[in-house]
């Protein structure tokens, strides 16, 4: 996986702008009765379910992405749902867009191809480190048997829980916390996926890793140079995969960087 398709993911460039207030709110319906466009700037449902469709096509299948769960999961969630209204027509663009909080929402790639990389079974438990709107959350909840989201801004994780509430996803709880540290309550986890990096994999939660689990997340160890890893831990022992350049925004946190105004 190269820099080129994985740049601009996981929540995309640090200094995308902030929406306004009113770009905040990211639930209501979009569509419609008359069937004209909607006042919002988003399209009716079967217009969204093309766009999707074509996204999961072009985007992912024409770049190599081949786990038909993962696919089946990036056909049926409705991105849109999870982008601020004024941007809605934008949501299935090839990139990431901005939410509240100066984060942002990662681009279809990233989510999909992080979740391919954790191999994430029918039954396993997995754990998602900054939830951001919720997406990649939902994305998770279509092939993890239960998902844990920790997201340290309690606006975004608020704004999160009632979405994905709302919509359905059931089996995904979002906690307020530092996501460095993980969620040892719900431990161990057999997936772990990190939206933010790190200067390196935080011990807390290689910790927290089930014996077979994987965990995917970038990692800056020299500055500038952000490598996507995936970690499997065997008993023991901890095997770990390069998976390519990319450019995330930073973990903040106890076990990631401190916070300088405002950073994930």
């Amino acid at each position: 996986m190269g820099t080129s398709e994985f740049d601009g993911g996981g929540g995309g460039d640090a200094d995308d702008a902030a929406p306004s207030r009113d770009d905040r709110d990211l639930g209501g319906d979009t569509a419609r009765r008359d069937g004209a466009a909607p006042r919002d700037g988003a399209e009716p449902p079967d217009a969204m379910a093309a766009r999707r469709n074509a996204m999961v096509q072009r985007q992912l299948v024409d770049r190599g992405l081949v786990d038909q769960r993962v696919l089946k999961a990036m056909g049926e969630v409705p991105r849109e749902r999870f982008v601020p209204r004024n941007l809605r027509r934008r949501s299935y663009d090839d990139g990431p867009l901005p939410i509240a909080e100066g984060q942002t929402i990662s681009q279809p790639f990233i989510v999909a191809a992080m979740t391919e990389s954790a191999q994430v079974a029918p039954s396993d438990r997995a754990l998602e480190i900054g939830t951001g709107s919720g997406y990649g959350a939902a994305v998770l909840s279509r092939v993890a048997a239960d998902v844990v989201s920790v997201e340290r801004h309690g606006l975004l994780a608020k704004s999160a829980a009632d979405l994905l509430a709302s919509l359905g996803y059931d089996n995904v709880t979002v906690v307020t916390d530092d996501g460095s540290l993980g969620y040892a309550d719900g431990a161990p986890y057999d997936v772990i996926i990190v939206t933010a990096a790190g200067p390196s994999v935080p011990d807390a939660l290689l910790e927290q890793l089930a014996d077979g689990g994987r965990l995917v997340m970038p990692v800056e160890r020299e500055p500038g140079d952000q490598r996507l890893v995936q970690v499997t831990r065997h008993g023991d022992e901890l095997v770990e995969a390069d998976l390519g350049a990319v450019r995330f925004v930073p973990l903040i946190g106890d076990q990631g960087w401190p916070d300088q105004g405002g950073q994930r």
